[in-house]
């Protein structure tokens, strides 16, 4: 399994778009996997909680690749690229192993983050199933009402803030 994960910058509400362009126009032998992160949370419309997917990372399209040249020069013709992310704007190189790592098991073979359920006690959360159970520390902050649970992922040697499903059954 090819195990060099890229990001590339796009236009937001281009995601799909995009992904579904590159998955077209390039080759397998040289993209093996195009994805976009999306996490299930519930939103409420018309009185029923229902189940939706929204994307993790907006703006943001993954790549999986072991011929990053021949990927790049096929990368400049898709419109609406904004850039691949790199440590800067000549040197293209993959995320950390340890990145790639903890997306894969929190969003698992299929990149779609699940819904996860806890409860609170006092001040402390308890996750009791889901992808968050161990990443407790991760959670900054929990919106009951909207049952989301905003948490701290780092990807390029950045702190970001994503949004996933968190149910709390219980609050003591």
């Amino acid at each position: 399994m090819c195990e060099n994960w890229y990001v590339i910058q796009v236009r937001s509400g281009k995601e799909d778009e995009i992904k579904n362009t590159c998955e077209r126009s390039i080759p397998k032998d040289i993209l093996q996997e195009c994805f976009i992160p999306r996490s299930v949370r519930l939103r409420k419309k018309q009185g029923t909680w229902r189940e939706i997917e929204e994307i993790l990372f907006k703006g943001y399209v993954f790549m999986i690749t072991d011929h990053i040249e021949e990927l790049f020069n096929k990368l400049k013709l898709v419109p609406d690229l904004t850039k691949v992310l790199g440590n800067d704007g000549e040197f293209i190189c993959p995320i950390l192993k340890e990145e790639a790592r903890f997306l894969m098991k929190f969003g698992k073979e299929n990149h779609l983050v699940e819904m996860s359920q806890g409860y609170i006690v006092g001040d402390k959360v308890n996750i009791i199933s889901g992808p968050l159970v161990g990443y407790e520390g991760k959670i900054k902050k929990i919106d009951r009402h909207k049952r989301i649970a905003y948490i701290e992922v780092s990807l390029f040697d950045q702190v970001v803030v994503v949004q996933v499903g968190l149910e709390i059954i219980s609050k003591s």
